[in-house]
This record gives structure tokens, C-alpha cells and sequence, in this order.
């Protein structure tokens, strides 16, 4: 095996354009050290991202779409995820697709219509909905959704139709809300 031992590759041409190419069409190449595009890494992080759970119960209204409050943030990246209104907004900086998740269970309750949702900017995107459960009943709604505009938020919500506003409990196994920049 030879190697190659230079500071720089330059196309010929100089001029900044044109391709330069390393192996051929089936092989493997194999970068030791930090590949760069410009300096900055090249991949990426799923960031910005977030987790957050329940650290308080939270009643949920009758037959009433109802933000739930993720209190307690596992992790929070860049600081977009805000505990008191349930969103995460994006800046203009962080727009793009992400994967978004939210779950929450009932602890027992009788057979009822529930549901969580996820919105985007108080509209609905999908509906994770489950009719007449058994009293352990869990809802999950997961999605992509495009935030690509500075201020697009997302949260997740609840709905049920027990016939009086009832308590779900805290902790990950109870409910959890997070999502990530796809890369």
C-alpha cells in the first residue's frame, strides 16, 4: 500500500469550481480524523432537540383540546423548548424539518375516547387516538413536521371524553414530548 503525504489538494483549474475525485464508484473511503467542509464538521447533531416530561399531574377537561404541560425538561439543547407554555418554537436560525413525539396515559380510568395531538401553530397535524381503552390506555402521536419560519412552535395536546375533567400522573412512564432537527 503507498501513501500519499500533501498540506493541499487544489483542482487544477484553481478557480474554486470543478470536481476533484477520491476512489471509484463501489469502494470505500475510509477518513481518519475530523472530515470538514470549510472548516465547520461535516454530519451533524439532530440539533436542535429536546425531552421533557411530567412532574406534576395535570387535570385535562371534558371533551376539551388541552395543552399539556411537559414541566420538567430532561434536555433542551438550545433553549427552545419553553416549560410554561408546553412549545417549542424554533428562531430563525433553527428552522427546518424535525421529528416530533408526544405521548401521555391514562392511570386508571374507565373506558373513554383519547387522544394527544400534535399542533403546529395551534393547528392540528395528527391525531394519536384511541377509543374506549381499557383504564391504562396510552396515546402516542408521532410526526415530521416543517417549522420554517421563525416563531413556528409545536406542542402537544389532550383530549377525552370521560364526562369530567380528570388527572393524568407525572414521570417518563406517564408522558413524555421531545423532538430533534432532522439532519
Amino acid at each position: 500500500m503507498s501513501k500519499l503525504f500533501v498540506d493541499e489538494i487544489v483542482h487544477q483549474s484553481s478557480q474554486g469550481s470543478g470536481t476533484i475525485t477520491i476512489g471509484a464508484s463501489g469502494e470505500t473511503i475510509n477518513v481518519v480524523g475530523t472530515l470538514q467542509n470549510n472548516g465547520a464538521g461535516v454530519g451533524g447533531t439532530n440539533t436542535p432537540n429536546f425531552y421533557a416530561t411530567r412532574s406534576t399531574s395535570q387535570s385535562i377537561p371534558n371533551s376539551t383540546i388541552t395543552t399539556i404541560i411537559y414541566t420538567n425538561e430532561v434536555f433542551d439543547s438550545d433553549s427552545l423548548y419553553d416549560t410554561s407554555t408546553g412549545r417549542f418554537t424554533v428562531t430563525a436560525s433553527t428552522t427546518g424539518y424535525y421529528y416530533f413525539s408526544a405521548a401521555w396515559r391514562a392511570l386508571n380510568w374507565t373506558s373513554v375516547r383519547q387522544a394527544i395531538i400534535l399542533q403546529k401553530n395551534g393547528s392540528d397535524v395528527i391525531w394519536g387516538e384511541t377509543g374506549n381503552v381499557g383504564p391504562y390506555g396510552t396515546m402516542s402521536a408521532n410526526m415530521i413536521i416543517n417549522l420554517a419560519s421563525s416563531g413556528d412552535y409545536v406542542q402537544a395536546m389532550a383530549y377525552h371524553e370521560f364526562g369530567s375533567a380528570k388527572d393524568f400522573g407525572t414521570g417518563n412512564s406517564i408522558g413524555n414530548f421531545y423532538g430533534f432537527k432532522l439532519i
